[in-house]
């Protein structure tokens, strides 16, 4: 006895389920079912074999011959039983067709990954470029927002030339001069990040005393200082009889601002810290804003 999908309505030569073609769970033995119209017009000996196309096989088995479905006129929807309305549209009449499995197949392929991503390369292509280049360092994280440390904040004045005098080059100038006076035991690293936090304090200060505005407070840990946990000390100068004029190159005028520093702040310059970072910045009324950051 052959057996049948209930839900489908797929012939299979054995009771074993799921149904290889819709994945249901249950089977039936495929005995020829008469409908309402057939049963209406016939009497219960006559050979129903020929109205479903089936027939007896030496075997004693019944062949069915065709698998046939009730489908909705209106919408196309395929149902096991004769029970309408139609399930999808609601549609009264159902009508007897025979079932085929033409496109069953392909509707239960499953896309490739590659079809799946196909449309999302191009978004896929320009990530894997940023990303490269971030770790090649060819573009520096800090570019995003929320990464890096806080940017500086802006301040009338000059900082980072004045009078053709190069001020960021006058910072490894004066860190060059106080390494002149300190022992080889003392010696300590001019820190980028040190810089940069001298940098946001010093162009704050300027703002707060010129345009009136209070930058805001920061961190020195979200500079990324090299040397870590340790504690940040720091000072600011403000000098009034050195200008920027009376100094002919960086060096002199990174001579001048040290000798200024040692003066304010003696062995302090001098001993007990690792790294160190200056900010120089000239105001509008031409004083010369120092402020100096150590760990």
């Amino acid at each position: 006895m052959k057996w049948r999908c209930t839900w489908c309505g797929k012939p299979h030569a054995e009771n074993d389920p799921p149904c290889d073609a819709c994945g249901h769970n249950t089977f039936e033995k495929a005995v020829v079912r008469v409908d309402d119209e057939t049963q209406s017009g016939t009497e219960s000996g006559v050979d129903t074999d020929a109205d479903f196309g089936s027939e007896l096989t030496e075997s004693g088995t019944v062949d069915t011959g065709p698998d046939y479905v009730w489908a909705c006129p209106n919408c196309g929807r395929e149902h096991v039983r004769n029970t309408p309305p139609c399930s999808r549209c609601g549609n009264p009449d159902l009508e007897r067709v025979e079932q085929t499995y033409e496109g069953l197949e392909r509707d239960l392929e499953t896309p490739s990954w590659f079809a799946v991503a196909k449309p999302y390369l191009p978004i896929l292509v320009v990530m894997g470029v940023i990303v490269a280049l971030f770790a090649t360092g060819i573009v520096s994280p800090s570019i995003l927002p929320g990464i890096g440390p806080p940017s500086p904040p802006d301040a009338p004045g000059e900082g980072t030339e004045a009078a053709g005098i190069d001020l960021e080059a006058t910072e490894g100038e004066i860190h060059d001069r106080l390494e002149d006076e300190r022992e080889s035991s003392e010696s300590r690293t001019h820190d980028d990040g040190l810089a940069a936090y001298a940098e946001y304090q010093n162009r704050g200060l300027v703002a707060m005393e010129f345009d009136d505005r209070e930058p805001e407070a920061v961190d020195p840990d979200e500079f990324d200082p090299s040397c870590g946990d340790s504690r940040v000390v720091s000072g600011r100068l403000t000098l009034t009889e050195v200008s920027v004029q009376n100094n002919s190159d960086e060096s002199a005028f990174g001579d001048a601002i040290a000798e200024q520093l040692l003066a304010e702040y003696g062995e302090d310059m001098l001993t007990g810290f690792d790294a160190e970072g200056f900010d120089v910045h000239r105001a509008p009324n031409g004083d010369v804003f120092v402020f100096y950051a150590a760990c």
